[in-house]
């Protein structure tokens, strides 16, 4: 390596003169520890708190960052390296080196990318290239960019970019099919969409070849001890906040496997600056100790050993920012380059268990129609029956996911408005989503009770207001941020109109809106019949008044819908 290219400290010490005495390693704590006489263990101890150890000793823990003040205290005060670790010494030099250089060569390296041709099937915005670059430019690092503004897709940018293949993407349970349909989309590896594996159940057994592999953070614990053996290259923690708490089997299993991975990219809506513990803890995954031990974390950054208050967000913010470990973009930073609403379509899972149990009866009234003569009277009604109760299936199966979901938006402090068509589906919003206080607008309140729902979320007293499909006309709620739609409807200007009592005119806000789709049921002909594409962020559909024509189509694709379902029902019926 060209010494004049590294920094006057990480250069090495002379070999002539006085020794004051060892540096060896101590594998069981991964610190170097420095014996000497005190000169040098007082001067570390006043120049690094962290180093503080007994008598006539000083210990150093083993990051890139560190590893350099020790080589500048050599400098100053020549050791002696124990034999046995001398190579170890090398190597970790290093590396400090090569981050050094890295850090200086990336305030030259271009602001925006993209991935080269053939390996990502997707358009970044702008700020998008900006993100890629500087994940491109920073290994072990935190893409902490306000929701909705697309963390995932910057992550499959890299790693299309970087080509570090397997990959394994760590994500919450309600998370896991959404990665799955985004990686397929988006990640292409040797000319064809890239293979994902969905790793299951506590107990590890032999995975097939893939590129990308996805756990979510509930099995981590049992995958424990097999994952750093299964030669990933890169690791995403996506809610990376998930990690905010040490000591748990799931926090160690993930710091395992982020040390045996060169590229570490966690995501997140919501960096914690406030509470040491916790931003402490989620860096801490990406670069071990790169904000020292938790006790000179404390004591330099917090209130006091041991308190869990940064005493300067701000400034540690910044720091965080020089040193490569986080990049946040909020949605007013961007808006210039976002569309008055983005839409999003988002794959949830569904309790395929619940979702049986209530097609019973459905299929029951499918059998009665496939024995109808096409002209009988009674068809129309029966068709209708059976319409609504396939949609309330679907619904009501994904409910808790859909509100695991939401649960999410709000904990990033996101004003919600959730619509839902069944009633069935909105009980169980209010019980898997009571800690929120939401209010609700569904068509049961009366007059007084609706007026009350609109004020309580207009004045700030919850940020989750749960309204009705068909209950949405005239409301004014242009406080929220996002919209969700938990149940679909044919008709794309039912969607628009929802929308719009988020989005008023004038607005100058970029409202997003989620559409949940399940994979089985009504959801993939509706997200057809709307004319949404997964994972594109969808600028046209239905802005405009409704007309005839309008409800026409939906009639029209809700009775595709219904002949597919009977095709089906005859089909299955004839193999039986």
């Amino acid at each position: 390596m060209d010494e004049r290219r590294l920094p006057a400290y990480l250069r090495d010490p002379a070999a002539v003169g006085h020794i004051y005495g060892t540096l060896s390693y101590n594998r069981r704590s991964k610190c170097w520890t420095i014996k000497g006489e005190p000169c040098v263990t007082e001067m570390a101890k006043r120049l690094f708190p962290g180093s503080e150890r007994r008598r006539g000793e000083a210990r150093f823990t083993a990051n890139r960052r560190i590893i350099g003040e020790v080589n500048w205290l050599m400098q100053r005060y020549p050791l002696e390296i124990a034999a046995r670790d001398r190579a170890l010494w090398e190597r970790s030099l290093e590396k400090a080196r090569e981050h050094a250089i890295a850090r200086e060569e990336a305030l030259r390296l271009p602001q925006r990318s993209t991935p080269p041709e053939g390996t990502f099937d997707g358009e970044l915005r702008e700020f998008q290239k900006e993100g890629l670059s500087f994940l491109l430019a920073n290994p072990r690092t935190l893409l902490a960019d306000e929701m909705g503004l697309g963390k995932t897709v910057q992550a499959l940018a890299c790693l299309a970019s970087t080509g570090d293949l397997p990959a394994l993407i760590v994500v919450p349970p309600h998370l896991v099919r959404n990665w799955q349909a985004e990686t397929q989309r988006f990640l292409r590896a040797d000319g064809r969409a890239a293979r994902v594996c969905v790793l299951t159940g506590l107990k590890p057994y032999p995975l097939p070849e893939a590129d990308v592999y996805i756990i979510h953070y509930l099995l981590l614990r049992g995958w424990k001890q097999a994952l750093p053996g299964l030669g990933f290259k890169a690791v995403v923690f996506d809610e990376i906040q998930e990690l905010r708490r040490a000591g748990t089997e799931k926090y160690s299993a993930a710091s395992l496997l982020a040390e045996g991975c060169e590229r570490v990219i966690g995501l997140s809506g919501t960096p914690i600056y406030n509470k040491g513990a916790e931003i402490w803890n989620v860096v801490n995954i990406l670069d071990f100790h790169c904000l020292g031990d938790w006790e000179s974390f404390t004591r330099e950054w917090c209130d006091g050993y041991g308190n869990h208050i940064v005493r300067d967000p701000r400034l540690l913010g910044e720091h965080l920012r020089r040193e490569g470990l986080i990049l946040r973009r909020n949605k007013q930073e961007v808006l210039r380059e976002l569309p008055p609403k983005r839409r999003l379509v988002q794959e949830i899972d569904s309790d395929d268990k619940v979702y049986t149990e209530l097609m019973r009866p459905v299929m029951e009234l499918l059998g009665s129609l496939a024995a109808l003569h096409p002209d009988a009277k009674e068809r129309a009604l029966l068709e209708a029956q059976i319409s609504m109760g396939e949609r309330q299936a679907t619904g009501v199966a994904k409910a808790p996911f859909a509100a695991a979901f939401v649960r999410a938006l709000l904990d990033n402090g996101e004003k919600v408005l959730l619509f839902a068509h069944h009633h069935a589906v909105m009980d169980i919003y209010k019980k898997e989503l009571a800690a929120y206080k939401p209010a609700f607008i569904t068509g049961r309140e009366t007059g007084e009770q609706k007026e009350a729902s609109v004020r309580r979320f207009m004045g700030g007293e919850t940020d989750l207001c749960v309204i009705s499909l068909r209950a949405a006309a005239g409301l004014n709620l242009q406080r929220a941020s996002c919209v969700v739609f938990g149940e679909l409807d044919w008709s794309p200007a039912v969607h628009s109109q929802a929308e719009d009592r988020a989005h008023r005119m004038g607005q100058e806000d970029s409202i997003l809106c989620y559409y949940l789709v399940a994979p089985q049921g009504t959801d993939r002909d509706m997200q057809d019949a709307l004319g949404l594409k997964v994972s594109q962020f969808v600028e046209l559909m239905g802005d405009r008044q409704p007309d005839w024509q309008d409800a026409q189509k939906s009639q029209m694709a809700a009775r595709a819908h219904m002949e597919r379902l009977l095709g089906k029902y005859r089909e299955k019926t004839e193999k039986s």
